[in-house]
């Protein structure tokens, strides 16, 4: 432990984790804030922290079983020329259930139910979301921690960069909730990108590796376009409602 302390080596090895994980738990805080949104206003905030605090336990929970994970992607049985492994079952079965709950969700908005309708039928409860948090929790964290452990060997440093990423996701989590559902069209993009995030793994799961690079730079350029298209609503809206004052005026 002292060694890692005076290695600087170990320091930057916990600050591209860190920075790693915070990458990957995005779709996580996207999916999160999307599944809290539906809760009543007095349960979102706690539907929110309880998720996040899910996936935080699920990443621990895998870092202490190390050697099970790496015996995951170990295969199982062969399907012709496809091996298949542990691994690739979880990500196949978690991202089919990425891709019809993100599908669900734009059919619910593109129907424009009522979210409260729902609440008073049961439909929705904190109970449930929770569980649906927790599914994909499994998924996002097993990908997560697969990648920890081809960086670092020291699970000390991989639990370390998980506590500092869940602080940086708590911190920014109700700002980027607030965000996404101030704006509708964020929401619907969140939503295609889980779309996306569920065909990749499935494709992974497949044989069918594509590099993460490609899938974050589409998402971020998607993003800053979309960012572009709200500014400059902003300002037509602006010069409207300036043309309204002034004709009222005269």
């Amino acid at each position: 432990m002292l060694e890692l302390l005076t290695s600087p080596e170990a320091y930057l090895s916990l600050v591209t984790l860190t920075a790693m994980e915070v990458v990957l738990g995005i779709d996580n805080i996207i999916f999160i804030s999307i599944l809290a949104s539906r809760l009543p206003p007095e349960q979102r905030d706690r539907g929110r922290r309880l998720g996040l605090l899910g996936a935080f336990a699920s990443r621990l929970l895998l870092l202490t079983t190390i050697s099970w994970i790496v015996g995951l992607v170990q295969p199982l049985f062969t399907v012709g020329s496809l091996a298949v492994s542990g691994k690739s079952i979880i990500l196949f079965c978690g991202g089919l259930f990425l891709i019809w709950k993100a599908t669900k969700e734009i059919h619910h908005k593109l129907e424009d139910v009522d979210d409260s309708h729902e609440v008073k039928k049961g439909k929705v409860s904190l109970k449930s979301v929770l569980i649906q948090i927790a599914i994909l929790d499994i998924v996002f964290s097993l990908d997560s921690v697969i990648t920890a452990v081809g960086m670092s060997q020291h699970l000390e440093i991989m639990i370390a960069a998980n506590v500092l990423a869940l602080g940086v996701m708590i911190f920014t989590s109700k700002s980027i909730s607030d965000f996404v559902e101030r704006h509708p069209t964020i929401k619907m993009l969140a939503l295609s990108f889980l779309i996306m995030i569920g065909l990749v793994l499935v494709a992974d799961a497949a044989g069918l590796h594509i590099p993460k690079g490609y899938i974050y730079f589409a998402m971020a350029f998607s993003v800053a376009v979309e960012m572009l298209n709200i500014t400059s609503h902003k300002k037509q809206s602006k010069k409207a409602l300036s043309k309204q004052k002034k004709a009222k005026g005269k």
